[in-house]
């Protein structure tokens, strides 16, 4: 059904008022209102679309303060990344579901704020990944995925119309057709080893946000995770633009080598 359309009895009467001189015009100044006051209820529901709890550490960095519920995003390939950005989701009661990545840890998902007693775990779906995704989509608020293979244009189509239908959130490790961002882990430095002895304790890692929506990219240093097994931001605020060169060419890089 068409966005916009004028009722057949609108369209008669505009029809009926052509010759009219005055009462065409009133009738074309009503139509025009009316019109109006439809985009203007259409832009109030796309502004209000719903977000997805998202943890504070990385909430700034994406275009619209948060992960949107019935959107997708393409997402570097990176383990911690990928539990990072399901933390918020899971501390907030979401279930979350991740397909195809038989090396996601759930130890260090716990440790990272992940909640186990609501995360489905599918790590070998093989050809059916998309079937898989598709699926559990229905019942889970975020669902992580690493195709095995690339998808048809017509079958990303139906996906993405399934989760703004249901209003899940879809994470995909790699690169995806019509994504509202990129997010990628561009550099990253272990702390805590010494001379040859010592324990990893803290990760600092640069994320970088690319949007279709800014021009430039948009990133933020983060530990994760911290000494205490937790996510913590380590610069203000992320500014658009405030991404090194060599940031954002890493970045670059990494999606050419996914893609």
């Amino acid at each position: 059904m068409p966005a916009l359309a004028l009722s057949p009895a609108a369209s008669a009467d505009a029809v009926a008022g052509a010759g009219s001189g005055g009462g065409a015009r009133l009738q074309t100044v009503d139509t025009v209102q009316a019109l109006q006051a439809r985009i203007d209820a259409l832009q109030r529901t796309t502004l209000d679309s719903r977000l997805t709890p998202t943890h504070e550490a990385l909430a700034d960095l994406l275009p619209d303060g948060g992960l949107k519920e019935g959107a997708a995003y393409s997402v570097s390939p990176s383990s911690a990344l990928v539990m990072a950005l399901l933390a918020g989701p899971s501390a907030a009661g979401s279930w979350c579901g991740v397909v195809g990545m038989p090396e996601f840890g759930v130890e260090a998902a716990e440790a990272m704020g992940v909640d186990l007693d609501r995360l489905v775990l599918v790590p070998h779906p093989g050809d059916q990944w998309l079937t898989v995704t598709a699926s559990i989509a229905d019942a889970l608020g975020v669902v992580v995925v690493k195709p095995g293979r690339a998808a048809g244009d017509a079958a990303v189509a139906r996906l993405a119309s399934r989760l703004r239908e249901r209003g899940s959130t879809l994470l995909v490790v790699g690169a995806w057709p019509q994504t509202e961002a990129m997010i990628s882990l561009t550099e990253s430095r272990w702390s805590g080893l010494g001379h040859g002895s010592g324990c990893l304790t803290s990760r600092e890692v640069t994320v970088t946000v690319t949007s279709r929506r800014s021009p430039r990219p948009v990133s933020g240093r983060l530990l994760m995770p911290d000494p205490e097994q937790g996510i913590r931001r380590l610069d203000p605020r992320a500014v658009p633009g405030a991404a090194s060169r060599t940031a954002a060419e890493r970045a670059r890089e990494a999606w050419r080598e996914v893609g």
